[in-house]
């Protein structure tokens, strides 16, 4: 059997990283400023109907491929935390592979995938490396009582490749205070009904918010925040390039990081590995995700990181915004 405290510090790992795969939350004073994109151009008329809304939103569906060498990944809920530099790779419905590294400390890589058949979060546990895994459709029959309260092939739609089906609306386009659009849905999963909330730009369209609502109610189990749009002209939609994201287990704090993205190749995978979406298979321990009660995600929820000796600050710095046109 495999050590409790190994499990739990894996698990730490496992939360707050992978949280990048749900769709924040708290600010933080600590993070560089981004390069700020221009607005993109308006779509949406004064007063839309639901069916010009969903079509805004949905215009990313020409959007088949998303890759990139130059994210970062920030986690807020742990500020001594220096940045994590990633590549993100994705391909629709659920091929995904997202790796960042540590600047400090060798051999402190995360990997996280998926593939149409299963995910994977492979993590540092000492000199060696600790796999865990879930089949897709198993860990959907119980989200309700999972580790991560949410289904982790939801990464695309944090990244704004969100699709809204007209059939699953209950309510809206209601205009907010804010001036932007929500739109509610209701998500029949096998571990229950889940509600999302979109919220859109009211003027060009695309969702800016999301909140999932567990089956129970209650305040919303995860949150996607998005800025920073960049139009692309050739898809006729807009792509955040930052990302903020907050999830909520059961207990504990609340788990929160920014994913920033500086240059999209859209519709290439930049990455000539021909095993991109393959599970790993080098870890020397692999454990299934549904076998771990959610009472392990509480007794690791992570609030503060102890920085190597030797770590030097002037080593981290913001990723290189390579390709952007000024």
């Amino acid at each position: 059997m495999v050590r409790f405290d190994a499990r739990m510090r894996a698990l730490t790992w496992l939360l707050v990283l992978g949280v990048g795969f749900v769709s924040g939350g708290a600010t933080c004073a600590r993070r560089d400023t981004t390069f700020q994109l221009p607005p993109p151009p308006p779509v949406l008329p004064q007063t839309p109907t639901l069916d010009q809304v969903v079509a805004a939103v949905n215009r990313t569906s020409s959007i088949g491929e998303l890759s990139t060498n130059t994210a970062s990944v920030d986690v807020l809920t742990m500020p001594a935390l220096p940045k994590l530099s990633a590549t993100i790779n994705l391909r629709k419905e659920r091929d995904f592979r997202l790796k960042a590294s540590l600047p400090v400390v060798m051999g402190s890589g995360l990997d996280m995938g998926s593939n149409n058949s299963l995910f994977w979060f492979e993590v540092p546990e000492g000199m060696s490396r600790t796999l865990y895994f879930a089949r897709h459709d198993q860990y959907r029959r119980q989200l309700d009582r999972a580790v991560l309260p949410v289904d982790p092939t939801w990464v695309s739609d944090a990244l704004g490749l969100v699709q809204i089906d007209p059939s699953q609306v209950v309510a809206g386009p209601v205009l907010r205070p804010d001036g932007k659009l929500a739109i509610r849905s209701a998500l029949p999963l096998p571990a229950g009904t889940f509600q999302r909330v979109c919220y859109i730009d009211r003027a060009a369209g695309h969702v800016t918010d999301q909140l999932l609502y567990a089956p129970t109610g209650g305040p919303p189990i995860a949150e996607s925040h998005a800025s920073n749009h960049q139009f692309y002209v050739d898809h006729n939609c807009s792509l955040p390039h930052t990302v903020q994201l907050s999830l909520r287990p059961p207990a504990g704090e609340p788990l929160e990081m920014v994913i920033d993205v500086g240059v999209y190749a859209v519709n290439q995978i930049l990455s000539g590995d021909p095993n991109l979406f393959v599970m790993p298979q080098g870890a020397s321990q692999s454990i299934d995700l549904t076998t771990l009660s959610p009472a392990a995600a509480g007794l690791v929820a992570p609030t503060s990181y102890q920085l190597p000796t030797k770590y030097q600050s002037e080593s981290v710095g913001p990723m290189p915004y390579r390709g952007l046109v000024r």
